[in-house]
């Protein structure tokens, strides 16, 4: 089965749904910056940040108050604080292996940096 990417009538197409980007539910939903066809990503940065290490969740598909909820939630499993950038979810410290659990939890793809 041949997956359209354009059609000249509607369009980019989404890539999850199939339907044209304008109709689209699922990119609504989406967080920044999601791509659907990469998995969430937990990696551990220091760079800019004075050698101290945080945890970052990126690519994860909610959007709005959800994402936010999410993230403290996570925060919460932690017991550390963090913020939210640009659709980047930031856990103060080492928690690689336990943000990857909650994550796949929700049924979503991981993959670890």
């Amino acid at each position: 089965m041949a997956r359209t990417v354009y059609s000249s009538e509607h369009g980019s197409v989404c890539p999850r749904c199939g339907h044209p980007q304008a109709r689209c539910a699922c990119s609504r939903s989406a967080g920044p910056g999601f791509d659907a066809s990469k998995p969430v990503v937990v990696r551990r940065e220091t760079k800019g940040r004075k050698g101290k290490g945080v945890t970052l969740v990126e690519n994860v598909p909610l959007a709005g108050g959800e994402l936010k909820s999410f993230a403290k939630q996570l925060k919460q499993r932690c017991g550390s604080g963090g913020t939210l950038k640009d659709g980047v979810i930031e856990i103060q410290g080492e928690h690689r292996d336990a943000l990857a659990e909650l994550v796949e939890a929700r049924g979503w793809k991981v993959r670890k940096g």
